[in-house]
C-alpha cells in the first residue's frame, strides 16, 4: 500500500500540549503526516500546520503517518539543536501504547532484532542480522481483551517502523496497521499505535520535562 492510494488527513485544531519560548508540543493526529510526502496531493501535514501558526518552528523528530501522539518542534535554531542532540544519544525517553493482534505472554520482555529498508518492498522494513541497524524495544503487557492485547512499548532507538516491525516479528501485528497487519488485524479505522509520553531535558533550563497526551483507542 503506498501513502498516495488514499490520503485525507484529519482537519482537527491543532492540540498544544506545551508552548514556551524554545519548544512546542502537540498531540498528531492519527492520519496525518509529520512531513510532506512527494507531490502536491502529500503536501498537509503536521509541520506546514504548526507553522502556520508558530512560522519560527523546526523539525526535531517525526512519527508516522498513522501513527497519533506526542511529538515535538523547535522553535529556535539552539532548540533544534539541543533537542536534536537528546534524539541522537537516545537521551530521550519515550513510551507508546498499542493495541496488537492476540495474546502476547510472557507479560514482559525485549525485542532486539536489526531492522532495515526492505528494498523491493519499501517503505517496508524488516529483521536483518547481516545489515540492519540495531533496534531494541521493551514491551509490557496493560491487559488482555478479547483477541487482543494492550501493551506499552518503551523503544531504545528509533529505528522506522520499528515499533510495528518488532510487535510482527513476535506474531502480534498492530491492529489496523496498513503495512503489516493482515486479515481481522486489518480491520480497524486507525492504526492503534499512540506515542503517549516523551521526556526531554528542556534546550534552556536543562530542566527534566515529561509531556504525555492519552490515547483516544
Amino acid at each position: 500500500m503506498m501513502l498516495s492510494d488514499s490520503y485525507s488527513p484529519p482537519q482537527d485544531p491543532l492540540d498544544i500540549l506545551h508552548h514556551d519560548a524554545e519548544i512546542l508540543v502537540v498531540n498528531k493526529p492519527a492520519g496525518l503526516l509529520s512531513v510532506p510526502g512527494r507531490g502536491d496531493h502529500l503536501s498537509d501535514c503536521l509541520i506546514t500546520r504548526v507553522q502556520a501558526a508558530f512560522p519560527e518552528a523546526l523539525l526535531v523528530h517525526r512519527l508516522d503517518r498513522d501513527t497519533s501522539g506526542v511529538m515535538i518542534f523547535a522553535l529556535s535554531a539552539h532548540a533544534q539543536r539541543h533537542l536534536s542532540m537528546q534524539f541522537e544519544k537516545r537521551t530521550t525517553k519515550k513510551a507508546y501504547v498499542a493495541r496488537i493482534e492476540g495474546q502476547l505472554e510472557p507479560r514482559s520482555g525485549t525485542v532486539d532484532l536489526p531492522l532495515i529498508v526492505d528494498w523491493p518492498n519499501r517503505p517496508l522494513q524488516k529483521v536483518c542480522h547481516e545489515t540492519g541497524k540495531p533496534a531494541v524495544t521493551d514491551w509490557k503487557v496493560v491487559k488482555y481483551g478479547e483477541g487482543e492485547t494492550r501493551v506499552r512499548l518503551t523503544p531504545h532507538t528509533g529505528r522506522s517502523h520499528q515499533l510495528r516491525v518488532h510487535m510482527l516479528s513476535l506474531g502480534h501485528a498492530i491492529l489496523g496497521d496498513p503495512l503489516y497487519a493482515t486479515g481481522e488485524a486489518l480491520d480497524h479505522p486507525r492504526m492503534m499505535l499512540h506515542s503517549e509520553e516523551l521526556r526531554i531535558k528542556h534546550p534552556d533550563s536543562s530542566e527534566s520535562l515529561k509531556f504525555r497526551a492519552k490515547a483516544a483507542f
